[in-house]
């Protein structure tokens, strides 16, 4: 109960660095890329600028951080029951601590070049949505959305996402020059790419595993995993010793966990990995918490 309790604590210290880390480094591209390069993101945060620049057209002022925090909070309390509540807790934490810290802090430009803003921008943005999701968070309702949408179908759908992002930036072109909205749908493209290729939530990877213990590998792996596993009875080649050849299917962020703990029961077991490019059947994924 105590290593329970101790992993559990240890879980919402990672999410919770991971969400200032996100929140701060979200505030740096903003302040010293986005901004200087007259670019938007993409999701809410885009809208959220969109609106400041709009709003500041007309006469009146709504600043990035108060629209931030309008636009994310009634979405996410209309989420919160498909999501999770720590999730949804965590992500509305992000972005609270990016509207605070767009407020108080003041970075400066990095460079004059606006194609060099576009590309180091773009990877940076990317890299802190991804930071937040490893985490188990989120940078705001976008996310969080397209993650449920993902965790239904098993399927990544930034593409979709990014997509949906162009959309937005076409409007923007169309109020405020097409020049920029190119650069902003390239900015958004690679961020969109790097947040593929840092989160593999839904990739799948294959476990076959030899081993003398495997009642207590399969009775430990299922109550804890809740993933299917096949056993079968062979002979090891060298030793000619009887054992059993254990198969199982699972998500690749959970492989190096499950790892661990197989070794932990049996230390002279043998696993051998490799990626799962199609799987047919049913699949358990642990909700979003």
């Amino acid at each position: 109960m105590e290593k329970i309790k101790n992993s559990t604590f240890l879980r919402r210290l990672i999410t919770l660095a991971s969400v200032l880390v996100s929140a701060l480094l979200q505030v740096y591209v903003i302040q010293s890329m986005v901004w200087p390069g007259n670019l938007l993101s993409g999701g809410f945060t885009g809208l959220a600028l969109l609106i400041d620049r709009l709003t500041s057209l007309y006469g009146f002022h709504i600043s990035t951080s108060l629209a931030m925090v309008a636009l994310n909070v009634p979405v996410a309390v209309l989420c919160i029951k498909n999501i999770g509540i720590r999730f949804t807790g965590f992500s509305l934490l992000q972005v609270g601590l990016a509207s605070f810290f767009l407020k108080v802090l003041s970075f400066e430009a990095l460079f004059d070049d606006i194609l060099l803003n576009v590309l180091f921008g773009g990877c940076l943005y990317g890299l802190c949505v991804a930071i937040a999701l490893r985490g188990n968070a989120s940078t705001g309702v976008t996310d969080f959305i397209a993650l449920y949408v993902s965790n239904k179908t098993g399927k990544s759908i930034w593409e979709f996402v990014f997509a949906g992002n162009v959309i937005l930036l076409c409007l923007f072109g169309w109020m405020f020059g097409w020049d920029y909205a190119g650069y902003s749908i390239l900015f958004q493209f690679l961020s969109t790419k790097t947040i593929s290729a840092f989160h593999h939530r839904y990739e799948q990877v294959t476990l076959q595993i030899t081993t003398t213990k495997a009642d207590k590998i399969m009775k430990q792996y299922i109550s804890r995993y809740h993933h299917g596993m096949s056993c079968a009875n062979v002979v090891g080649g060298f030793s000619r010793k009887s054992m059993h050849l254990l198969h199982t299917v699972v998500s690749s962020y959970e492989a190096e966990e499950i790892v661990h703990m197989m070794r932990q029961i049996d230390p002279q077991v043998i696993i051998n990995m490799f990626k799962t490019e199609n799987f047919y059947g049913t699949f358990y994924r642990p909700p979003l918490k």
